[in-house]
């Protein structure tokens, strides 16, 4: 074991002990220099191991924490966009967008910052919503906060001619009873997921205010009305360190 080694694995054994708790700062270079009896170099070196881990974090300036836990969410996507649940909403703490509805029945905060925009899409929600090649979507882009804390992003993709016109053009949340598409009459009947998982790209990072070292799951869903036709395509985006996804699945 090298020196550098030495320091990462007595700091690693303080933060999984909780005598380093999550939020707080490491002890000084110097404190360190004079606990170890190693050059600053060397005790650079041990914490950066457990930056590269994800277990420390760079705060302002030259400090140094313990990577503080968010509270994990817990999904359910069997249920959370059924329409039993939409059309059950009442006005108050379950009423709106799903998610945050979800989010509200936990006691927490939840806040969005949309964005709306004719674009053309990622080569992979084109081939999803079945576009030509020049065809455009309308995108409602969302990063979801939990009590102002940044927990996922949420990309919708619609086709434009299908949603021109319609509250899914404006800039804010927007619900309807059985869900705004339901409400023009674009029903969707079934949905295709996809899940992979993958280091997050550096927009998705800032975005997310991710530490380094933490992983995304990125889960794709497609749906489709009841002649197969694709109406919807949602890509989001979510941090490995705040998020268990569940499904219910039938043996029938």
């Amino acid at each position: 074991m090298t020196k550098a080694q030495e320091i990462a694995y007595d700091l690693r054994e303080q933060i999984l002990s909780g005598a380093l708790r999550g939020g707080e700062a490491l002890p000084s270079e110097s404190k360190m220099m004079s606990q170890y009896g190693y050059s600053r170099e060397t005790i650079r070196s041990g914490v950066r191991v457990l930056i590269e881990e994800g277990l420390v974090v760079t705060g302002q300036g030259q400090g140094k924490y313990v990577r503080e836990d968010y509270p994990p969410v817990v999904w359910n996507w069997t249920t959370l966009e059924s329409r039993s649940r939409h059309a059950n909403a009442v006005e108050g703490r379950t009423a709106g967008d799903q998610w945050a509805s979800v989010i509200s029945e936990n006691g927490n905060a939840p806040r969005q910052d949309i964005s709306v925009s004719i674009v053309e899409p990622p080569p992979h929600v084109r081939e999803r919503l079945e576009l030509p090649a020049n065809g455009l979507a309308v995108a409602r882009k969302r990063v979801r906060f939990i009590d102002n804390r940044p927990y996922a992003l949420a990309d919708s993709y619609f086709p434009q001619e299908l949603v021109n016109g319609t509250p899914l053009m404006e800039p804010r949340d927007v619900s309807a009873p059985g869900g705004i598409l339901a409400s023009v009459g674009l029903v969707q009947a079934k949905y295709v997921d996809e899940i992979s998982v993958r280091m997050p790209t550096r927009q998705e990072a800032e975005l997310l205010a991710l530490p380094a070292a933490t992983p995304v799951a990125e889960h794709t869903r497609t749906g489709y009305d009841a002649d197969g036709r694709p109406l919807r395509c949602m890509v989001t985006i979510l941090p490995g360190d705040r998020h268990k996804i569940l499904y219910e699945v039938s043996t029938d």
